[in-house]
């Protein structure tokens, strides 16, 4: 039996969707082994604009299209719900900001998603809040897009030639602040629990390591800290230099 067959066979519907089970562990591999391409390949892609415009449309249409039929599912079964369906979860609203972001190529949004998208997807992908196992449609959803999220960011630093700055982090938590504020409003006007906001999700998550309500939501500032240093050091630098900024500018 060769080892196609082992996973083909390991990777196999269950009765829900079971947390670092072979069905979870294989998008992990997916999103290490796109990594390491998209990294290797980052000088190939930097001298192309036709392979930078490409790989753009191409994670776009990875985050927009499962959401329009994941949609058209929720309207035909008659099963959308404003309490658990708006894109009010960090997620989703990271996966609208990478799209305008990849799009327009903004710097501004960058800063943001590649702390609150790498940071909030890469948690998502390593601890699914998801009840659907394969072959369910949302089972696919939720990794093709989170995947995407997190290579939108990284294609941006990479292959657009991005980095953030310290002074980023900071950016971000306001922007995090000021965006739990909104959706903790509509939490209370939904008697919804839009980012966990209200309560801890069923599935475990890294929230179980931070206290009850509402002292998690005080942890998890300095988790995401910690998190947003740890992406900055992996990724950032003190400060562009020229031949960035020329580049970039040769390159629009």
């Amino acid at each position: 039996m060769t080892w196609i067959s082992m996973i083909s066979l390991s990777v196999q519907a269950q009765p829900r969707f079971q947390m670092y089970h072979p069905s979870h562990l294989i998008w992990i591999l997916i999103l290490l082994a796109l990594t390491i391409i998209l990294w290797l390949t980052r000088h190939v892609i930097q001298k192309s604009p036709s392979i930078r415009l490409r790989i753009r449309w191409v994670l776009i249409s990875a985050m927009i299209i499962p959401q329009l039929i994941l949609y058209g599912i929720y309207t035909i079964q008659a099963t959308w719900d404003p309490r658990v369906h708006l894109p009010l979860e960090l997620c989703s609203i990271t996966l609208y900001l990478s799209c305008i972001m990849l799009i327009t190529r903004s710097y501004f949004l960058y800063q943001i998603m590649v702390f609150a998208g790498i940071g909030g997807a890469m948690q998502a992908i390593l601890t699914p809040n998801l009840l659907e196992p394969y072959p369910d449609f949302i089972y696919f959803h939720f990794f093709v897009c989170h995947l995407a999220i997190v290579l939108a960011s990284l294609y941006m630093t990479w292959g657009e030639n991005y980095r953030p700055r310290l002074r980023s982090i900071g950016i971000t938590m306001i922007f995090l602040n000021v965006l739990a504020i909104l959706v903790g409003t509509a939490n209370w006007l939904l008697d919804a629990n839009y980012m966990f906001l209200a309560y801890k999700p069923t599935t475990p998550s890294i929230l179980d390591f931070l206290g009850p309500y509402p002292y998690y939501l005080l942890a998890e500032e300095i988790v995401a800290l910690f998190i947003f240093f740890v992406i900055y050091v992996l990724l950032g630098q003190k400060r562009k230099s020229n031949n960035d900024t020329q580049w970039r500018r040769d390159n629009e």
